[in-house]
């Protein structure tokens, strides 16, 4: 999907599909969930906390957020450039609840997962 539209044709004032279409792709969670510390994060810190993301979809998933106004970017006038995120209030607002799914996903993965196992032996036993 391109990130930029969030509009769904049909329900193009429907809020769920409008919110979740930016956030709940990939990336999005979890940058967020690695930028809830106190202080701010430098791009290539992270690149390493994240290591199986490109650059070039750090870069996306960020501008994204910052759109969103869920991330805050600060570029300083440096040689070698620095540039710092962290997240802005309205991100911390989500937090509780991305942290109420994560638990979620810790509570039930071993089950989901058998449940896939379990799937998979199935259809191949077919």
């Amino acid at each position: 999907m391109d990130r930029k539209t969030i509009l769904d044709t049909t329900y193009p004032t429907c809020p769920i599909r409008n919110i979740l279409a930016r956030i709940g792709d990939k990336w999005s969670m979890l940058v967020i969930y690695t930028l809830d510390r106190p202080e701010p994060i430098r791009f290539g810190e992270l690149l390493r906390e994240l290591p199986d993301i490109s650059q070039k979809m750090l870069t996306v998933t960020l501008r994204t957020l910052e759109e969103d106004d869920l991330v805050e970017r600060t570029a300083y006038p440096e040689i070698p450039p620095r540039v710092e995120y962290r997240l802005t209030d309205r991100a911390r607002t989500l937090l509780p609840h991305l942290n109420s799914l994560i638990g979620w996903a810790v509570e039930n993965s071993d089950a989901i997962l058998a449940s896939r196992t379990a799937r998979t032996q199935r259809a191949s036993a077919r």
